[in-house]
């Protein structure tokens, strides 16, 4: 029992030392890195497993001595694979977010693709080109009158501000 208890300690502190690689790893070899560590915290719950039949076989001064280690080994590797569920879990969280991100910057807020419709709309309607080009016209200037207005705003508020403290 000795040897093979020596040898699951001795891979769960490598799990231990491998869980920091984690935080380092780049995208690509970040998975190979989490089924390394899933194979390992795999390989170290199958010889719990092993442990604790041979501890069960102990002789009784030795047998409670050896359950208490195998179960401390056990509460050990659970908490590795709890850690790595963690990791999977933000990491995989962060991903989404980052999609979520690219969605919404690849998205245009502007009006171009509205103004298009209505004067596809007006062109059917047969608005003559004349109405239509006054309406862009006037949608132009109704940019710059929105634009002054709010600088207009802001002025007047800094204004405010400055006299009144």
């Amino acid at each position: 029992m000795e040897p093979l208890y020596q040898q699951t300690n001795k891979q769960v502190h490598e799990v231990q030392s491998h869980m920091g690689r984690l935080e380092t790893a780049d995208k690509q070899a970040l998975h190979l890195v989490e089924k390394e560590i899933q194979a390992s915290i795999d390989q170290v719950f199958s010889r719990l497993e092993r442990l604790e039949i041979l501890s069960s076989k102990e002789p009784p001064n030795k047998r409670q001595n050896a359950k208490l280690r195998v179960d401390q080994l056990k509460y050990d590797a659970q908490h590795l694979q709890t850690a790595l569920r963690n990791f999977q879990h933000r990491r995989y969280a962060r991903e989404q977010q980052e999609r979520q991100r690219e969605e919404l910057l690849s998205r245009t807020f502007t009006t171009n693709g509205t103004q298009k419709k209505i004067l596809d709309i007006a062109n059917m309607l047969g608005l003559s080109n004349t109405v239509m080009r006054l309406i862009e016209k006037r949608a132009f200037q109704d940019k710059y009158l929105m634009i002054g207005g709010m600088l207009l705003t802001c002025v007047v508020m800094f204004l405010v501000v400055q006299y009144l403290t």
